[in-house]
């Protein structure tokens, strides 16, 4: 199972905000809602997103200025502006910015999600990157560059077999990961040795996840292992 194309959300109504995060993770989205300016380049200086929907009025820093300082951090990733203005010059400004496109409100939720899906593909957002990074409650892994990042810590670099042990947990997240299957899939063969051998990398990961008291991996007694990342993350 690839890690969900996450999306960085900042509208300060909140009614409507918290709709659009249960339409889109409805949708197989993960969503981080931020309700002012402020707190979303906050987010998006210690979170990895694939796009960003911004409402243009919100408090403390409107979302032109949220998308100015986003553009200064990273230049291709797809913004989306939700707004009440219609004006052309908005319009115009919102383009000038960076934006991929814009929505007037009000708005149909389908319609939100099929220019955000026109626009992913545009941007190039593949398959293959979709299911390199998963972000796991306050940290994210890099399964291509095998590292996992706490927050804004430096990456911790994995062994390669920590890396190809986490990437089935992720892959499986809140699923019981079958024990000869990775067995199998990381050291081609589950004999009683490369058994013992994964408990160790099991017993690992654990220390390497230990800063998010949300993220827990259960040992499934006579099956597997199961990664929980707790709901309270979202």
């Amino acid at each position: 199972m690839e890690r969900k194309v996450t999306i960085l959300l900042a509208e300060d109504d909140v009614n409507l905000g918290s709709l659009l995060k249960q339409y889109l993770e409805a949708k197989n989205y993960f969503v981080d809602l931020y309700p002012d300016g402020e707190k979303a380049i906050d987010g998006f200086h210690h979170n990895i997103y694939d796009i960003c929907v911004l409402d243009v009025m919100m408090p403390k820093k409107d979302g032109f200025q949220v998308a100015t300082e986003i553009r200064e951090i990273n230049t291709t990733i797809p913004i989306i502006f939700l707004t009440a203005k219609a004006l052309k010059e908005d319009v115009l400004n919102g383009f000038k910015i960076g934006a991929d496109d814009y929505i007037t409100k009000p708005f149909n939720m389908e319609e939100l999600l099929l220019r955000m899906e026109a626009v992913l593909r545009r941007s190039g957002v593949s398959d293959a990157e979709v299911g390199s990074t998963y972000k796991l409650g306050s940290y994210v892994y890099d399964s291509n560059k095998q590292t996992l990042t706490y927050k804004d810590h430096e990456p911790t670099k994995l062994t390669t077999k920590e890396s190809e042990l986490l990437k089935l947990l992720c892959m499986n997240m809140n699923k019981v990961l079958e024990r000869n299957y990775a067995l199998n899939q990381v050291w081609e063969d589950d004999n009683y040795f490369n058994a013992r051998s994964m408990d160790v990398y099991i017993t690992k990961l654990r220390k390497l996840l230990k800063n998010d008291s949300h993220l827990e991996i259960l040992n499934i007694h006579g099956k597997g292992y199961k990664l929980i990342v707790s709901d309270d993350n979202n």
